[in-house]
C-alpha cells in the first residue's frame, strides 16, 4: 500500500529592521536591529491541472510584500506592532496570518508553519494548534 503524497515548498525572504520589546523583564529593552529571515513552509497533498502544488511566484511575491513593510524600518511603529509587543512570537504569527490566504494556497494546500530568524542563530517557529 503506498502512502499518500505530500509536497512541501519553502519560500524565504529577508529584511533588516530594528525593534525593542516594550516589556522585557518588567522594563522596555533598548532599541536594536537584526538581520531577519522568514521562511514559509507550505504542504500540499495533490497537484493541480498543470502538475503544480503551489505557485512559488505568487507566494514569494506575497512574502516579499510583507517583509517590505519592515525592511529598514522600526517595527514598533508599524501596525499592529505600534500596540502589540514585537516579539518573535507575535511577528511570526503576523506573517502566518498574512500568508494564510486561499488565493495564495488554493483549495488543497495549507500553510504549515512560519520560521522566523532573529539574527543568524536564533529561530522561532509558529504553527497553529492542531495543524
Amino acid at each position: 500500500m503506498s502512502e499518500p503524497a505530500c509536497y512541501t515548498i519553502k519560500v524565504e525572504s529577508r529584511f533588516e529592521a530594528a525593534h525593542n520589546l516594550r516589556e522585557y523583564y518588567g522594563a522596555p529593552e533598548p532599541i536594536h536591529g537584526h538581520s531577519w529571515r522568514v521562511e514559509a513552509r507550505i504542504e500540499c497533498p495533490k497537484l493541480d491541472h498543470e502538475d503544480i502544488s503551489v505557485d512559488y511566484v505568487k507566494v514569494e511575491k506575497a512574502l516579499h510584500g510583507l517583509t517590505a513593510k519592515f525592511d529598514h524600518n522600526y517595527i514598533n511603529q508599524i501596525s499592529p506592532f505600534d500596540k502589540v509587543n514585537p516579539t518573535s512570537e507575535n511577528i511570526a504569527k503576523w506573517f502566518y496570518d498574512g500568508l494564510n490566504r486561499p488565493d495564495l494556497l488554493g483549495s488543497s494546500a495549507r500553510l504549515k508553519e512560519i520560521t522566523l530568524w532573529e539574527g543568524p542563530f536564533n529561530t522561532l517557529t509558529y504553527s497553529p494548534a492542531g495543524k
